[in-house]
């Protein structure tokens, strides 16, 4: 059975709105969205994604490893992997649900997606004391008891419920993610679809680390900026190749083929947010953060920041 069009509108939301937003245009990138989308204007609302995890959480021994039922299988029928013109989407049937690890309820898997910076520059959302790794996924579910009526889910502050795992960069490669990866040319192009074939969706989990998270509540990172999500962020990332990365940084378009003005899509991350006062916990067995816990970054994506420093 195919997902609703409307439940996967809301994460990455679709291109075929009146008003769209993008991330490299001054009138529509992330600091704008706010004029087009008054929910994402910080100044309305204090509860908005991503955040900056550092030393400032608290431990809560009662968060153990969330129940990923179905994750471990793979799933009937077909997936699709789509270029919506803001990320490369890869959107799932039934049969996997989320639930444990301190959510409120049962949660039903809709859809992944990933954010990246470009050739030079990292582009996970959440960052690290500061520190951003090169990409970021995130794995959208929503309560089930509302499924697929996505209007009360994202009416209900813990609503939606996402899996945000960070991507590093190794010397190999990691077979998993090619699964996916080899499929970008064809989807190369805004609007470009193709069929997957399902596999089990720990293949791209830190899957020895799962218990290992930290928690607070947020929002939706691209508009409508809905504030309903309870986030769950991995501690330890999951790793690629730099060959893999290059792949999405070079290989994903944010037009449509043809069009006038193509560029790759780069840097599609919305700017960190204040937590004002907001709890961010510490799952039983996640490291509390210090000030010297930072993420590991290639040479090269370690020496653009002193080389601007050094050209100033």
């Amino acid at each position: 059975m195919k997902i609703l069009g409307t439940v996967i509108l809301f994460t990455v939301f679709t291109s075929n709105s009146a008003l769209d937003f993008c991330y490299d245009e001054e009138y529509c990138n992330p600091y704008a969205w706010g004029d087009m989308f008054p929910s994402c204007h910080p100044i309305i609302d204090e509860h908005h994604s991503p955040i900056n995890l550092d030393q400032h959480m608290t431990r809560n021994h009662t968060l153990e490893a969330l129940n990923l039922v179905g994750f471990d299988t793979a799933q009937s029928g077909e997936w699709t992997l789509k270029n919506n013109g803001h990320s490369v989407v890869l959107e799932v049937g039934e049969g996997m649900k989320v639930d444990g690890g301190g959510l409120p309820a049962e949660y039903t898997t809709l859809q992944l997606h990933f954010h990246w910076g470009s050739n030079f520059t990292n582009g996970s959302e959440h960052t690290i004391n500061g520190r951003r790794y090169p990409m970021e996924m995130h794995i959208v579910n929503m309560k089930s008891t509302y499924y697929p009526n996505l209007t009360a889910a994202l009416d209900d502050p813990t609503g939606i419920a996402v899996l945000g795992v960070f991507i590093d960069v190794a010397n190999v490669s990691n077979d998993s993610f090619d699964h996916l990866f080899s499929l970008v040319p064809a989807v190369a192009f805004k609007g470009r679809t193709v069929p997957v074939t399902p596999f089990p969706l720990n293949n791209l989990l830190p899957v020895n680390n799962l218990s290992q998270y930290y928690r607070y509540h947020g929002s939706l990172t691209t508009p409508p900026c809905s504030k309903a999500v309870v986030w769950t962020v991995y501690e330890v990332p999951v790793y690629i190749s730099e060959e893999q990365l290059g792949e999405v940084t070079s290989g994903v378009f944010h037009s449509e083929e043809g069009d006038d003005r193509v560029a790759p899509l780069h840097n599609n991350f919305r700017h960190i947010h204040d937590t004002f006062g907001r709890q961010v916990y510490a799952s039983k067995d996640a490291t509390l953060l210090s000030a010297a816990a930072l993420p590991v970054c290639n040479l090269l994506l370690c020496l653009i920041p002193l080389l601007g420093m050094g050209m100033s």
